[in-house]
């Protein structure tokens, strides 16, 4: 998989892209992740500016349709793409089930608006795919880029080390992860509590423990999130 990320603050994605299971999926050569100063496509070449005021005098700056189109244009030159993706507030809300849709991608783009947003025209002409990460504003799309690549790398084939582990994750079966313990099987706190793991999980009886974890993921599910229970 290649993911490639168009930003105007590209310093923002060195830490998160290049740490932990994003750094080793690379290394492996499961994905290549490839972040694009959208400057560089500026027909402004002193300033390099890629945004304009907004026609119809709406307050912020907005993103200029040329830089956008010249450099999904380079890129689509070069291969092809599943998914072109902008990432705005009033798109379609991010979660697993995009997450595992998106991993089966052979390459994808991700657009990181800034300022007011995109020229609306690029929205029409060239977008694929519109994702949120929640109901609230951040300055640019840059963190959820690296949230929406995170999601999906760790998802492929030997991404991480044991592949049951991303399978158990909360959201894969519409079901919160139950509770999770380990070593010592009894704990005193500093204020003297003493709390034991549940003797389920310590007996070594595989179906009954998974019928345990099963009750748990239920019962978290409906406590802290009804919204995923389908009727």
């Amino acid at each position: 998989m290649r993911i490639d990320i168009i930003t105007v603050l590209p310093e923002l994605l060195d830490g998160p892209l290049n740490q932990s299971i994003l750094k080793r999926a690379q290394a492996k050569g499961l994905v290549e992740i490839c972040v694009h100063n959208l400057r560089d496509w500026s027909t402004d070449q002193r300033h390099k500016r890629v945004d304009d005021y907004a026609f119809g005098g709406s307050a912020g700056m907005v993103m200029q349709c040329e830089p956008i189109d010249r450099c999904i244009s380079d890129l689509m030159s070069q291969r092809h793409y599943d998914q072109v993706i902008f990432v705005t507030p009033d798109g379609e809300t991010f979660n697993q089930h995009m997450a595992n849709d998106l991993s089966m991608c052979d390459n994808m783009i991700i657009l990181c608006g800034h300022y007011k947003g995109i020229d609306h025209r690029i929205r029409e002409h060239l977008i694929t795919k519109e994702i949120t990460i929640g109901d609230y504003v951040l300055t640019g799309g840059e963190l959820p880029a690296a949230i929406i690549a995170d999601a999906v790398v760790r998802v492929i084939p030997g991404a991480i080390g044991d592949e049951q582990s991303a399978l158990s994750d909360s959201f894969q079966d519409d079901l919160l992860a139950p509770p999770v313990y380990t070593r010592p099987a009894e704990y005193t706190f500093t204020d003297g509590t003493v709390s034991a793991v549940p003797e389920i999980l310590l007996s070594g009886h595989e179906r009954k423990i998974r019928e345990w974890e099963h009750e748990q993921a239920m019962e978290r599910t409906m406590r802290l999130r009804p919204d995923l229970i389908k009727d």
